[in-house]
Parts: structure tokens; sequence; C-alpha cells
């Protein structure tokens, strides 16, 4: 199978960094004209540059705006009011007991990791819609089906990305326009790499045993027994970006190591 994405605008939220980068990358390596964003012109402008080093010509370009906010998502739809393919990719996570969560905590998340995919989709898909064929895309977790005890506030944003997701490609039922979600496992970010140091550091143990004894002791349903790569989740996100994925919506598409203990 071929994927070409020559011709197709892509959008990229939250993809300086980690599996938003990944994605924004392989989006570009299949042909997209990719949109990388990031909060800040500077971050998002280098990361374009490091895409498209690798690119026989440029195809990524940066945008700088804070997706978690009215003005950030405007002026985003300003310099770019057209997309073929969007990505939702922007999220938060942290570690806090459910307890401990405050109001502010649970308006965070949401904001981030909810609201902001809520806000960029009415705007893009009415422009899908109007064409007759667009692919929108909201990176869920597998922690919206197994919500992690540790930190419920994003288990439950991630739920509600993925009902929100579903909702969308209800209302855009034989447009042309797919919507689905990708439900990562985890992955070997630069922030998950920063968790898992931490983590080793206050057990005093080596940083190289820290991953499997976490993946034992909060993930231990995992199959592959390792950390997904973000180029691992970033190859299901191409393809359900391609022509080729036309019957593929609504779905929650679990690219998650075999975590979720459930069959459907």
């Amino acid at each position: 199978m071929k994927i070409d994405l020559t011709g197709k605008t892509a959008i990229v939220t939250g993809s300086t960094a980690g599996i938003g980068f990944a994605i924004a990358k392989g989006l570009a390596g299949a042909g997209a004209l990719v949109i990388v964003t990031g909060r800040t012109a500077a971050a998002a402008d280098k990361t374009a540059d490091v895409i498209n080093a690798d690119l026989p010509a440029p195809l990524a370009h940066g945008v700088g705006a804070d997706l978690a906010t009215p003005e950030g998502a405007r002026a985003l739809i300003e310099a770019r009011p057209e997309a073929d393919i969007l990505v939702n990719n922007l999220g938060i996570y942290e570690a806090k007991p459910l307890f401990d969560l405050e109001d502010a905590d649970w308006e965070r998340v949401f904001s981030v990791n909810v609201t902001s995919g809520a806000r960029l989709t009415r705007h893009y898909a009415a422009g899908m819609k109007a064409r007759g064929w667009g692919r929108i895309q909201f990176v869920s977790s597998e922690s919206a089906q197994n919500i992690p005890v540790e930190m419920v506030h994003y288990g439950v944003s991630k739920a509600a990305v993925q009902a929100l997701s579903r909702g969308w490609a209800k209302a855009l039922a034989g447009s042309g326009v797919t919507v689905n979600a990708i439900l990562p496992g985890p992955t070997r970010t630069a922030n998950a790499e920063s968790f898992l140091a931490g983590l080793a550091a206050e057990r005093g143990i080596p940083v190289e045993e820290i991953e499997g004894r976490f993946l034992a002791e909060n993930r231990p349903s995992t199959i592959i027994r390792r950390f997904a790569t973000p180029e691992e989740v970033a190859s299901l996100s191409v393809y359900v970006a391609s022509p080729q994925a036309s019957a593929t919506t609504g779905a929650a598409l679990r690219v998650d190591g075999g975590v979720v203990e459930s069959i459907t």
C-alpha cells in the first residue's frame, strides 16, 4: 500500500514534540503540506525546519499559537483557514491524587485536551463537508478506557475526546469526511522519558529498570511489554488520514500495545 497525500493540507496540533511531531513528520513524508503548531512561532518554525530537512522539498510550515485558548484558535484559523486533515493531538497530563484535584485542575485539562479540539473541529469540519472530503482525528488514550487512578482527570478528559470524536463522525455521516479517535498506550516521548527518569530517581533505581517496573505495576496487561515509539503511533494516524481509510469512521482505534483488556 502506498499512501499519497500530495495536494492535501494537514494541521497537527501540539506537534513540536512527541506523538504530534511524529504524526506531522509522517504526513509530510506522505506528501501532505503540514502545518506544525506550537505555543510560540519560534518553536513551530524550528520543528518545521527539522521535518523539511528530510524532505526533497519543504512541506512543513509553522504557526505559533496557544490553541487551548479562543485567541490562539483564531490566530491559527486566520493563518490557515482551510485544511483537508485535522489531527487534534494537543494534550497535557499530570499525576495527582483524585482527592487533591481542584476545580482549576479539571478546567485546565479539559480546556487543553477537549475544548481545543472541539473548537478547531467546529471550524475546519465545515470546509471539509462543503468540499466533500476530509479526515479528522482526535488523539485520545488507552486511559480513556482504562482510567488511571493516579490521573483520573486525564482519563476522563480522554474519554470525553473519544465521545466527541464519535459525535462528529455521526454529524458528518455521508459527507466524505471521516472522524476517528486514536488511542495510544504508553509511548516513549520526551515527556514520558522525563517522567520515568524522575520516578527512577525517587526510587533510587537505575533508569534502565524503571520502564519495566512502571509497566508491571501500572500497565500489567501490556502485551508488547514495552513503551511504543511515537513513530508506531504516527503510522496508524497516517493511514487513517489516507484515502484508503475511507470506510473507517466513528472508530476508537487502539495502538496501545494491548494494554486495554478488551477484544472490542
